[in-house]
């Protein structure tokens, strides 16, 4: 008599990892081909004028860079989880301005105008979030209606002026002109900042369940992942980031006026789907947001140096932007066909 033993099913852990794997394998193809075109950039301006690539350039690039690349990893966790955020830029010069006028004419440390900076973006994003998550507000509504209202109170209270950065204690002026073997501050906060939270998303459970939030909804709820609570997390961390980005916005410029960084928040957005995060939620890195800014920050820097007119970093970026969005459609389609074959097998 013999006994014939089936092959068991596929374990759903085993299907599960390899629909990660896939999903990894798409975004460091997108990754990489970004980092192509924006090394195909530097080179090409390089050639064209070698001064781009001289010691000041390369520190104008990074310095440039440093507080787009940190906002584009804020907003990149609340558009993750299928939501958005437009209030950054504002938030920005809100707490630049309010850091200027707090430390303008003291002795205040650096340390104290960055938590200063941080938990005035805290209760920003704390605003936004209550009324996402818990009032069920639309997001575009919710943030579009807070861009204004912050804008409305930055300039009241400015009234036309500004801070000089004759006022401005020099500690503070150091963490935005200050280095660490010749590579500024600022360079270096951001990459923490970026390795930070990519570290959060990738290992930590509430990182995952982001994504989870974006993928499916209905499914995370089904799954009791606590998605109220997630989403309120994740405007409240965009608002700390953007917070924390005024402050530096105040030690890199000194000088602050009530509409500093306006019509960032569209820079921003520009940056994280451009680098491959998807508008629609669930899928893409903060690495990729910031190479997507480094990108355009580098595209409007090398249009500089080449003298060509303004207009054309903004219909390049807005030709990226499509193409991005494009290009996110298409891979989302074929990565669903090519799970759902694996699945089958």
């Amino acid at each position: 008599m013999t006994a014939t033993i089936e092959s068991p099913p596929a374990a759903p852990e085993a299907d599960g990892r390899s629909a990660r794997s896939l999903m990894d394998l798409v975004f460091r193809a997108r990754e990489l081909s970004i980092g192509g075109a924006l090394l195909v950039l530097i080179l090409g301006t390089w050639l064209a004028n070698p001064s781009f690539l001289d010691d000041q350039g390369i520190k104008d690039l990074l310095l440039n860079s440093s507080i787009l690349v940190l906002l584009a990893a804020g907003q990149s966790v609340v558009v993750i989880t299928r939501n958005i955020d437009l209030s950054v830029g504002s938030v920005v010069g809100l707490t630049a301005f309010a850091c200027g006028s707090f430390v303008s004419g003291t002795d205040h440390s650096a340390l104290t105008t960055v938590l200063l900076g941080i938990g005035l973006g805290v209760l920003c994003g704390l605003v936004s979030g209550l009324l996402v998550s818990f009032g069920k507000v639309p997001a575009l509504v919710v943030t579009l209606g807070m861009l204004y209202v912050i804008q409305g109170i930055d300039h009241a209270w400015a009234h036309g002026e500004q801070i000089n950065a004759s006022n401005v204690p020099d500690d503070v002026l150091g963490l935005g002109s200050g280095s660490i073997l010749g590579i500024p501050y600022l360079p270096l906060i951001s990459a923490a900042v970026l390795a930070g939270t990519a570290y959060y998303l990738r290992t930590y459970r509430g990182g995952r369940e982001l994504y989870a939030i974006g993928s499916n909804p209905e499914a995370a709820r089904l799954a009791g992942i606590p998605i109220r609570r997630r989403v309120l997390a994740a405007y409240a961390f965009s608002g700390a980031v953007a917070g924390f980005a005024g402050a530096l916005w105040l030690a890199r410029f000194g000088t602050v006026v009530a509409d500093a960084a306006n019509g960032w928040e569209l820079t921003v957005v520009s940056s994280v789907v451009v680098g491959g995060v998807a508008i629609t939620g669930g899928v893409g890195t903060v690495w990729g947001a910031a190479l997507g800014a480094l990108l355009l920050t580098t595209m409007g820097s090398a249009l500089v140096v080449l003298k060509v007119d303004s207009f054309w970093q903004q219909a390049i970026t807005g030709v990226l932007l499509l193409a991005a969005i494009t290009t996110d459609r298409i891979v989302n389609l074929r990565t669903t066909s090519a799970l759902r074959k694996r699945s089958r097998r």
